[in-house]
């Protein structure tokens, strides 16, 4: 289904929309209360975002001004960003998880003028730095409290209550500032999280992401009756894109998951037939499910084998448009016993996953294609608002990241680079154009830094980041993605980072899946006290280096890990290891465990 209205801007996306389902009785949003999700209506939403762009505009919010959230997902996120598109106010949203420090760097660079936060904890953040970001007049609170002590801070109700009073006096304000918004004004400004050094601002037009959202609509197939569980971060562009704008703009209801950590129970009680993720969730969801089958009698365990077996078999099957009759009884056998079981558990409703941010592990695809949960996967950046292709729904191919979406042109350079262009692709960095010119070029292109290749099919295949090809010593260049992602599918791997660049062989830092080592463990009598204690066992580590040997029996020699080394606790966005997107900065964890790494090459001259 394409888009449920026309538009050419987010503010005029959010009047049409609104108009379009004012008297229908589905929520546009769903959000917990008390316990329990309740939801917010169209016109409540419209009403809500009026209000807020009032109140902002009586605090002296106008068009062009930078404006902050650093919020969790939650309808008000979306209130106070519609209301900044509405009034032509450029929304910097930054994520809970960065320190004080990261914040100040990024008011002071995009000069904000006021930041929209949460609660008390990320209030705190920004008072601590008020006082060296001399642009910053304003900050609101979205939680709720009797009284406001801090220096420059109001109440969100208050800033509501101002609104009504403003809408008084300026009636027409509004409705001004909405027909002066273009197509070319900016909306937004993503700051890259980047694994060096400051982060980018990236400047976002109304047209680049009302574009992307409808051309991705033509592909990411949403329609009236779905609903989608958002809980990836909003201030992220895949999820603001995708779960938020896409499909808002094709009429879907949206869930807000309570965390990351509650999804499980929040897909049993939204019952979402789409849900747009990272391929980390499908690492979890497989590793969980092998966890339960392995507590389960050897009887059912085969049957549960037998089933993926056979879902593999029919998947295969139907994608070549011919199925056989006993092949589709056996289906049928499969689906009763095991795998509407695992479909509950998500729901009942799933129509499919929508996976990007990251590479998607074949085995997962096929994994849950045999279960009957499609994975489409896409591919962009930040920089192209984020979506430059997507896998047909009707014809997905894992492994690859599908085909490039109307209007978005993809050539390959001779080294491999992926170049994307169309009016997606990015204003450019904001107060940065020395970085601007090193991935814009005079004719548009955008030069993603991925390497790639187009099948016969024209189908775009990302093989890894330029910047993060390995050279070995000995001259080969080594792409350590496909083999980080083939250690990955191992049950007893939970995070997996390659290291070898400018080295004579290739080593490992492995972060295991602890749950599955202890059992392991408690099942050959290996004793231990801690999950420390579990790495240092001369069993377990055997485990492990059989479990890679087999792993890589297919890589060529010098593909192949010599050494590894087990560490004691996961990497963690908190830590700095990871992305909010959960992609591990590989110079974060290059240098922390630097110690550990030059020990697996001592005496290697």
């Amino acid at each position: 289904m394409s888009v449920a209205v026309q538009f050419s801007t987010i503010s005029e996306m959010f009047h049409n929309v609104t108009a379009q389902f004012a008297h229908g009785r589905r929520p546009v949003m769903k959000y917990k209360v008390n316990g329990a999700y309740v939801g917010l209506s169209y016109g409540e939403l419209k009403r809500k975002v009026e209000l807020f762009a009032f109140g902002l505009a009586s605090l002296g919010v106008k068009k062009g001004d930078r404006v902050s959230i650093i919020s969790e997902n939650r309808p008000e996120w979306a209130v106070c960003d519609l209301a900044m598109a509405c009034l032509g106010a450029v929304n910097v949203p930054i994520y809970p998880t960065m320190t004080a420090k990261q914040n100040e760097f990024i008011f002071n660079d995009a000069g904000v003028k006021l930041v929209i936060v949460s609660n008390q904890f990320q209030l705190n953040k920004v008072q601590r730095v008020l006082d060296t970001v001399p642009t910053l007049e304003k900050v609101v609170l979205l939680a709720e409290k009797e009284s406001i002590h801090e220096k420059k801070t109001i109440a969100y109700t208050a800033v509501m209550k101002m609104g009504e009073e403003y809408e008084r006096s300026h009636p027409d304000h509004l409705k001004k500032a909405v027909a002066s918004i273009t197509p070319d004004d900016l909306l937004t400004l993503i700051y890259t999280s980047g694994t060096t050094g400051n982060p980018k601002g990236v400047m976002l037009t109304h047209k680049n992401l009302a574009t992307n959202i409808i051309s991705s609509a033509e592909t990411i197939r949403f329609g009236v009756g779905d609903t989608v569980l958002s809980f990836l971060p909003l201030c992220h562009s895949f999820e603001r894109m995708a779960g938020y704008y896409t499909a808002f703009s094709c009429g879907v209801t949206i869930a807000y998951a309570e965390s990351i950590e509650t999804v499980s129970a929040n897909l049993l009680e939204v019952h979402p037939t789409v849900v747009t993720t990272v391929p980390r969730l499908f690492e979890r969801m497989h590793a969980r499910i092998l966890k339960q089958v392995d507590m389960h009698s050897p009887l059912r365990k085969r049957i549960f084998f037998w089933a993926i077996e056979i879902g593999r078999e029919y998947a295969c099957a139907s994608r070549k448009g011919s199925v056989p009759l006993l092949l589709m009884l056996k289906r049928a056998v499969a689906d009763r016993l095991v795998f509407t079981k695992i479909r509950a558990k998500m729901g009942g409703r799933m129509r499919f996953f929508v996976s990007g941010g990251a590479a998607l592990v074949r085995e997962f695809g096929e994994f849950f294609e045999a279960v009957g949960l499609t994975i489409i996967e896409g591919y962009g950046l930040t920089e192209s608002s984020p979506v430059i292709s997507v896998n047909p729904l009707e014809k997905y191919k894992f492994g690859s990241v599908g085909k490039p979406i109307p209007g978005v042109e993809v050539k390959i350079m001779e080294d491999g680079e992926i170049l994307a262009r169309g009016p997606n692709i990015m204003r450019g960095y904001w107060n940065n154009p020395e970085a601007t010119r090193d991935v814009l070029d005079d004719e548009g292109w955008l030069h993603t830094g991925d390497i790639g290749m187009m099948d016969d099919e024209g189908y775009l295949h990302i093989t890894d980041r330029k910047k993060h090809l390995f050279v070995s010593s000995g001259g080969k260049n080594i792409a350590p993605q496909p083999i980080e992602n083939l250690f990955l599918s191992n049950k007893y791997i939970e995070q997996f980072v390659l290291v070898g660049d400018r080295r004579m062989f290739l080593t490992a830092l492995i972060v295991p899946d602890f749950d599955a080592l202890k059992q392991y463990a408690d099942e050959h009598e290996i004793s231990y006290t801690t999950q420390a204690d579990l790495t240092r066992q001369r069993a377990i580590n055997e485990l492990i280096h059989k479990t890679i040997a087999d792993l890589q029996k297919d890589l060529a020699n010098f593909e192949r890990v010599r050494k590894f080394t087990l560490l004691e606790k996961p990497f963690t966005i908190e830590d700095g290891e990871l992305t909010p997107t959960q992609k591990v900065k590989r110079n974060v964890v290059e240098k922390r465990y630097a110690h550990l790494i030059e020990s697996m090459y001592q005496g290697i001259n």
